[in-house]
């Protein structure tokens, strides 16, 4: 699938990708991006059911992984550095163990090798299904301007800081209101975006990709438990706490991600 994708800083330096979480866009890393388009190449793609990026059935780590594949092939991009929050974490990991020769370095924020579905992990995966239901639930194509759709889903959401960051992926049509993210499939494939690298996959093979991982200070993602698994599956990691950082630790402590990154990425 060919993404939309966008660009900042020369083309002549060493590359940074980033990839967005689940209900993100590239809009997202906007601010980030250029600051790091500084001493880097940056491509921020929309990944697919997402953004401007085409719609599709399947939203599978497999199928995610091809798609930033053809995105390193259509740029003739022979290696990259890779930086991903959240599900765009869980997909630099997959392309990172099927791909290891296209990735210099690997950043992953939030987000744990693991499968996010067994019972632990339940509330995490109720909570993503309700939400969906409840944006499904607002026939938004109701409404031609920003604030009446707000006030709509305001009944669905009543989180203030949550609706607003959904609102991100509306756009105006003709017909009014539309959805950008294509919720209908991501509900139907939630339980793929869930899975996980299996640990007795890399009982030999490792990835030994130099990695960071960040995890939020206030975010259950990334548990001290673990550890172990991030070190199994890539003993060339370490592992860094933001501080006063829940899960959009990129949003919510700027500065502090984007120093230690900067810095992991320059030191041997």
């Amino acid at each position: 699938m060919k993404l939309f994708y966008r660009e900042f800083g020369k083309t002549n330096t060493e590359i940074l990708i980033i990839l967005h979480g689940l209900y993100g866009s590239s809009d997202n890393w906007l601010s980030l991006g250029k600051q790091f388009s500084e001493n880097y190449r940056v491509i921020i793609p929309d990944l697919r059911n997402h953004g401007q990026s085409p719609h599709n059935d399947t939203h599978s780590f497999p199928a995610m992984t091809e798609d930033i594949h053809e995105l390193f092939t259509s740029l003739k991009i022979e290696k990259a550095n890779l930086l991903g929050h959240s599900m765009g974490g869980k997909l630099a990991m997959f392309f990172t163990s099927e791909y290891p020769d296209f990735v210099e370095r690997l950043i992953v924020a939030d987000i744990s090798p693991r499968a996010y579905s067994d019972e632990k992990d339940a509330p995490n995966a109720h909570f993503h299904k309700a939400l969906m239901e409840n944006l499904l639930s607002v026939d938004i194509s109701k409404f031609d301007d920003y604030a009446a759709a707000e006030e709509a889903l305001s009944e669905a959401i009543s989180d203030k800081r949550l609706r607003q960051f959904m609102m991100k992926n509306l756009r105006k049509t003709d017909k009014g209101m539309e959805w950008q993210i294509n919720l209908p499939v991501l509900k139907n494939q939630l339980s793929a975006i869930m899975e996980g690298l299996y640990p007795e996959d890399f009982n030999s093979m490792k990835i030994k990709t130099p990695s960071l991982f960040l995890r939020g200070e206030q975010s259950d993602y990334i548990p001290l438990s673990d550890f172990n698994l991030i070190q199994h599956i890539f003993p060339n990691s370490r592992i860094l706490t933001v501080p006063n950082a829940g899960h959009w630790l990129h949003a919510e402590q700027p500065d502090f991600v984007f120093r230690n990154v900067e810095y992991f990425l320059t030191t041997d």
